[in-house]
């Protein structure tokens, strides 16, 4: 066997191999599946559509999920907890937040995955959900990733040693400023004054970047002819749960008349996967989660009081 090509790691790679071996060393993943008939989910936000003119203000499937998922994790706040866990003495704390702090991988105009904070995004209506992701994706697309990943970088090493943590930290600035194909450089000079005369409200910035209070993966808009769904994904420390939205697929469903009789059907499903950090939460924990999303789903005429 011989190798023909080399791919080293740039620097967000690096950052995401790194979080997800930390992920999979701490968590004790759990994953359950969780299944929508939207039929009538999707015919109400295409009403909602109807009557929007810019094309692109209208309100996607993945932004209607999203909002969908923020309204279960108010029903069960427990899942929007980030967890401080100390094993060596078994000692963990829940932290519970006020805000729903969305981190949303996306896929930039350079083809780079690039994972986002969509900050507050709670009590946000459809339209303004719509438009903070809009803005995000604007100043993704001005901003100089490598740049803005290394100050996220850095500031990681920094809380490491803060932490205490100092052979891991200097291991990563060694391992990053090291002559060589792994090196990571970031901007200097006139390069770098340019950059940073951007505003701010233009570009993406540490704030941008760093973690929310939960991830939220839209799989489906990857690869729309998915079949099936996903298993597990990795939940990213301090977080405790992670979802994932699946594509929408067509399938056999069983439905009772207004007789009580049943009947198979041909429905629209959306597969989400769900997985918890199994030191902070139990399965009973996201009970309330989906009872909240059978009611939206079986009613979902309540989409329209989002708009």
């Amino acid at each position: 066997m011989a190798v023909y090509k080399k791919e080293y790691f740039g620097i967000a790679r690096k950052i995401v191999s790194n979080m997800t071996c930390e992920s999979w060393e701490q968590i004790p993943h759990t994953a359950v599946g969780y299944e929508a008939d939207v039929t009538e989910f999707l015919a109400e936000l295409k009403k909602i559509n109807a009557s929007i003119e810019n094309k692109e203000d209208k309100v996607t499937v993945n932004t209607a999920v999203m909002k969908v998922i923020c309204e279960g994790l108010k029903a069960a706040p427990k899942m929007n907890c980030t967890l401080d866990f100390r094993r060596k003495l078994v000692r963990g704390t829940l932290n519970y937040n006020d805000n729903i702090d969305i981190s949303m991988p996306m896929i930039l105009k350079s083809g780079e995955m690039m994972t986002v904070n969509l900050h507050d995004m709670g009590n946000k209506s459809l339209t303004e959900f719509t438009a903070q992701i809009k803005d995000t994706i604007r100043r993704a697309n001005n901003s100089d990733m490598d740049e803005t990943m290394y100050q996220v970088s850095l500031n990681y090493t920094l809380e490491g040693l803060k932490k205490g943590n100092i052979v891991g930290a200097l291991n990563k600035l060694f391992g990053s400023k090291m002559p060589g194909p792994h090196r990571v450089s970031n901007l200097s000079g006139n390069s770098k004054k340019e950059y940073y005369s951007i505003p701010v409200e233009d570009r993406l910035t540490r704030h941008d970047i760093e973690q929310g209070t939960t991830t939220i993966t839209n799989l489906g808009s990857i690869y729309r002819e998915q079949k099936g769904a996903c298993f597990l994904l990795e939940i990213i420390p301090p977080q405790t749960t992670a979802f994932a939205i699946n594509a929408i697929q067509r399938r056999p469903v069983v439905k009772v008349d207004e007789n009580g009789n049943e009947k198979i059907e041909i429905r629209s499903v959306l597969p989400i996967t769900i997985a918890i950090d199994h030191r902070a939460l139990d399965y009973g924990d996201c009970v309330p989660f989906m009872e909240r999303l059978d009611k939206i789903f079986d009613n979902p005429s309540i989409i329209q009081k989002w708009k």
